[in-house]
């Protein structure tokens, strides 16, 4: 059971606006909330146990994970399960083998981004090897996904928890890259689900996680990446929904 909540803050007590949800919905069921900076967090000035709720940035909460001896696995960006719905064609490879191949000359954009979550550098089009000035400082060894360039239209973030039956349950929606100057089409709610019935299925769902759909120029609906809920980005979700889905990933981790 959680009894004790911790929130990253920005400086001077002030909150990002996840943080701010969180803040007001555990204020309102009565937890004790302790704002942290990083510094305190790496400095292991935080009373952490697992009995706490710690959220923030993705590399902090990991960070706090590891104080409390969690052993995390990171959720794949793109499950195998998923594969039918991705619409382009996505590899695993290292940054050293993106900057041979820039160098060769081949003509073929690639986007790449990279495969864990330290994100080390911005997913992004690289076009030439006069690209890898932004990852110039990144190691050859690290692995990255590759997948072909698409041209994303609509773009829709699905909110998604496990009720008891361990069954994915879609809790909200929502936009947050729509050009409606381009197309109207709009998500497709039943591929969404079978989408949640293939992770089900192949026991890649989690207890609180995001899918990103987006609609592509040819009009086909295509997963733009899985994201894990502990620390998620909110683009719309009330304070009640979006605590509950941060605090059962968390659970889970935890448990």
């Amino acid at each position: 059971m959680i009894r004790q909540i911790f929130l990253q803050e920005c400086g001077n007590g002030k909150l990002d606006p996840e943080g701010e949800s969180l803040y007001r919905e555990f204020k309102k069921r009565d937890y004790p909330i302790t704002l942290f900076t990083p510094k305190q967090l790496h400095r292991r000035r935080l009373k952490l146990d697992c009995e706490s709720l710690l959220a923030g940035e993705i590399p902090i909460v990991l960070s706090a994970l590891k104080q409390l001896k969690i052993s995390f696995v990171k959720i794949r960006d793109y499950p195998n399960s998923l594969e039918q719905f991705f619409h382009r064609r996505i590899w695993q490879s290292s940054l050293g083998k993106l900057e041979t191949r820039l160098h060769q000359g081949r003509n073929q954009p690639i986007f790449a981004k990279p495969a864990n979550r330290s994100k080390r550098f911005t997913g992004k089009i690289f076009d030439s090897f006069h690209d890898l000035w932004v990852v110039s400082e990144v190691s050859r060894q690290e692995k990255i996904w590759c997948s072909e360039v698409v041209h994303w239209l609509n773009e829709y973030r699905v909110y998604v928890t496990k009720d008891c039956n361990s069954d994915s349950q879609i809790v909200g929606i929502y936009p947050y890259n729509v050009k409606q100057h381009e197309t109207n089409q709009k998500i497709d709610i039943s591929i969404v689900r079978e989408a949640l019935q293939c992770l089900d299925k192949a026991g890649e769902s989690v207890a609180g996680y995001a899918l990103d759909f987006g609609i592509l120029e040819t009009g086909e609906m295509a997963l733009v990446e899985m994201n894990d809920g502990f620390s998620l980005g909110n683009y719309g979700l009330s304070d009640r929904l979006y605590t509950d889905l941060i605090l059962a990933r968390w659970e889970e981790l935890i448990g």
